[in-house]
């Protein structure tokens, strides 16, 4: 039966030309997806506002929706404000919740969406807006379908806002492995933080993770999200480690064979040419497939 994945590109964000973000990975990796047969891949719901202020200061919110935002705000987030970028955002934190329900059913689901790791409750920061990993584990916890939850954050920039939102919650783990000298510069405290040095390699990287898994068992979560970014690839213009891809094959198989339903969003990935961001995002979810 093939994995249900939700996807959200169908929502355009007009960027400005040389943009640093990379919108048409999102699409390129749905074409290839299809083309496998393996993913049931759906359009994602839109989340509505009661969801989102769940975790989110209502006043921040609903401005980001109005078009009211201050502008200082939106220059923190990078991305200037549409009416394609809410539809957008409220498609991604539905991709996220949807996922987890399918996760919760059938052992693991997917979006097609970034974890928006470094989304505050009242400010957005670094491309995110709404931290969707916490939306959906709000919802689910007040529908009393989770309790504990561990977030296994690979993206190679810290999950300051997932670490902020949660530090003061004992059911959720939050671990993140991440560049030393990357942005957030400013970091925060998860409940686990790895750093690594500029140029850390698979030989380097592999045996951390690993060692962080053992604390996720330890923990025995309802329900584990995985940020599985692609940007730790010697290839990316931003993110300053020098793994490959079997490195990530590798990652990937380590977090897979944790025993507790997952939800695996995409994170980051910023590599040039942009088939090289495709191609390790893609390996995952086919791996995941498998699981």
């Amino acid at each position: 039966m093939p994995a249900r994945v939700f996807y959200c590109d169908h929502h355009q964000i007009p960027l400005p030309d040389g943009h640093k973000f990379p919108m048409r990975k999102y699409r390129l990796l749905r074409d290839r997806l299809a083309a496998t047969g393996l993913f049931d891949l759906q359009p994602a719901p839109l989340a509505s506002l009661d969801q989102v202020t769940l975790v989110h200061d209502a006043t921040y919110a609903q401005a980001f929706v109005d078009g009211t935002l201050d502008p200082q705000m939106m220059r923190r987030i990078g991305l200037p404000w549409s009416q394609g970028l809410v539809q957008r955002t409220l498609a991604s934190v539905g991709s996220t919740l949807a996922a987890s329900r399918v996760a919760l059913e059938t052992g693991w689901g997917g979006g097609l969406a970034g974890g928006t790791h470094h989304a505050f409750r009242d400010a957005g920061s670094g491309f995110c807006i709404f931290n969707y990993m916490a939306v959906a584990i709000a919802v689910l916890r007040a529908e009393r379908r989770i309790g504990r939850v561990a977030i296994v954050d690979l993206d190679v920039h810290q999950g300051d806002g997932t670490a902020t939102l949660f530090a003061d919650d004992p059911e959720t783990l939050t671990i993140s492995l991440h560049g030393r000298n990357n942005f957030p510069f400013r970091k925060q405290q998860s409940k686990v933080d790895i750093e690594f040095d500029d140029g850390a390699t698979d030989e380097i990287y592999l045996p951390e993770v690993a060692r962080v898994l053992d604390r996720v068992r330890e923990f025995s979560p309802d329900l584990v999200y995985f940020q599985s970014g692609v940007d730790a690839l010697a290839t990316d213009r931003l993110g300053k480690l020098s793994l490959t891809h079997d490195g990530l094959k590798q990652r990937d198989a380590l977090v897979l064979a944790l025993p507790y339903p997952m939800v695996i969003v995409m994170g980051g990935g910023y590599s040039e040419p942009i088939e090289s961001t495709v191609e390790g995002h893609f390996n995952t979810f086919v791996a995941a497939a498998a699981r």
